[in-house]
């Protein structure tokens, strides 16, 4: 039997979850809200591990191969998908992103915390999987669309119509915040930071949980009116 077929075996036929087994963490975000540094700033406590996206798409100015992400051309994109190695995958402005699932059962199988930086979509496929294995999601949001608009353009994304497309993009996304087990407002990086990994600890370890999900939905009222 193939290692592919092993994985897919693991995936699918896993009897029971062990209490040894690692958590599955997803942090989703409109362009711009922040997900991708907070998932870089929870890998630094001990036992969570980012799982590398594939993508199509070139690398920005602070981002290296094999770290940020597995960088591909289409090509090679097309040919993990037709031999089924994605846990996850989506097209996003016009680029491929994808995980693939031998790294991170790997990881899970070995009692890490197993982080993905990924959006809605990918947030919905791996859900779909129902995989024997702990799985927290969260959804991240600006405190305002007028933060979100400096954000975008303070960043590398210096093209005005860039921009533009991410905000109207902002308008469909923020819509899946429904879907997630908890929303969390990115207004200080440190506070935002601080209450994931307070839930994220909860969850594990069966703790009470502050989480307001009324003030989250008129926040999305406002952000959305």
């Amino acid at each position: 039997m193939t290692q592919l077929s092993l994985s897919k075996e693991k995936l699918t036929k896993k009897l029971m979850p062990s209490e040894k087994d690692g958590v599955m963490i997803i942090l989703s975000s409109p362009s711009g809200a922040g997900k991708t540094t907070l998932v870089k700033k929870l890998s630094g406590k001990d036992n969570f591990e980012i799982s590398i996206s594939h993508t199509t798409r070139q690398p920005r100015l602070n981002e290296n191969q094999d770290e940020d992400y597995f960088f591909v051309d289409e090509f090679e994109f097309k040919r993990l998908i037709k031999n089924e190695e994605f846990l996850e995958y989506a097209k996003v402005f016009n680029n491929f992103y994808g995980t693939t699932r031998t790294p991170v059962i790997d990881k899970l199988s070995k009692g890490k915390n197993v982080l993905f930086d990924i959006d809605w979509q990918g947030a919905d496929q791996i859900k779909n999987k129902k995989l024997d294995y702990k799985l927290i999601t969260f959804f991240i949001l600006p405190p305002s669309k007028e933060v979100l608009f400096e954000r975008l353009s303070n960043r590398d994304m210096k093209d005005k119509l860039i921009v533009e497309e991410r905000m109207k993009q902002f308008e469909h996304d923020v819509l899946h915040w429904i879907n997630y087990d908890y929303v969390v407002i990115n207004n200080s990086l440190r506070d935002c930071y601080k209450k994931i990994y307070s839930l994220i600890h909860a969850e594990i370890t069966n703790g009470s949980k502050d989480y307001d999900k009324d003030f989250i939905r008129n926040h999305v009222e406002k952000l959305t009116s």
